[in-house]
């Protein structure tokens, strides 16, 4: 017999949406949502890629849609909350935002188009689509938020200077939303992800810096994106009611690795 406690993970009834869920941790962590009960919108401005991805998860026996949205563009979020309002017949109670791009670049070389880009995306872009999911979700009685940060947003790395700022943007702008918000019951908790195995993760490979960056995980593995499924079923559902502000990482014990 299932403990309720064991029950309170599964999302049957919950509509989620997953921004950046063209590829990478945003397509994995979309499926993770439908597997476990979620109807799932899967957004991104590539809609044929989360159209042809939602009607996969369809044949798999989930409930899933693609639309577009472009996180840089504030009209664009509100077409797609509207658009999932208006064929669902409400809004998202859980978000998770994980649109975002990375930079490899040494600071000095950084143009103020390339830094503009990285924060129009990973910090604009999910301060805009979290406030317009949270006002949705006060409206509905509650919700869950999940910012994906990454420990790049915790502790320094080397070329990765507008990407890690705008993570520990990121994680700052979860925890005073998650005190603005905890009274109308709308959660707000960061993922940080360390290394995992995705496409952008291969451009350190590609950089040569793979090795080295291994070498400073515990695990002595990179992690892979099914890694992050319990921790974000348990930050969405409401297993983790008790749960806001919250900092969790998921890295193989690389932010708490020695000098």
């Amino acid at each position: 017999m299932i403990s309720d406690e064991i029950a309170s993970f599964a999302l049957e009834g919950k509509l989620a949406l997953v921004t950046g869920a063209s590829s990478g941790i945003g397509r994995h962590l979309a499926g993770v949502l439908a597997r476990a009960g979620a109807s799932v919108v899967l957004a991104a401005r590539r809609e044929p890629v989360v159209t042809e991805e939602a009607g996969r998860l369809n044949e798999q026996g989930g409930k899933a849609a693609g639309i577009a949205m472009d996180v840089t563009q504030a009209e664009s979020i509100d077409a797609a909350f509207e658009q999932i309002r208006s064929s669902l017949g409400r809004y998202p109670d859980i978000l998770v935002n994980c649109a975002g791009v990375a930079l490899l670049k040494p600071f000095l070389e950084q143009t103020v188009e390339e830094l503009d880009a990285v924060i129009g995306t990973n910090l604009r872009g999910a301060f805009l689509v979290a406030q317009r999911a949270a006002r949705c979700m006060a409206d509905q009685g509650g919700g869950s938020i999940v910012n994906v940060a990454s420990t790049a947003g915790l502790r320094p790395g080397g070329m990765l200077s507008s990407y890690g700022a705008t993570k520990a943007g990121l994680i700052h702008l979860s925890k005073v939303m998650a005190y603005e918000l905890a009274r109308k019951n709308v959660r707000v908790n960061a993922l940080c992800p360390g290394n995992i195995e995705t496409q952008m993760h291969r451009e350190f490979e590609d950089a040569g810096f793979a090795q080295a960056l291994l070498k400073r995980i515990p695990q002595r593995r990179f992690g892979q994106c099914s890694d992050l499924a319990g921790a974000t079923l348990l930050l969405a559902s409401d297993a983790g009611a008790y749960m806001t502000g919250t900092v969790l990482t998921v890295d193989g014990g690389q932010i708490v690795n020695s000098i």
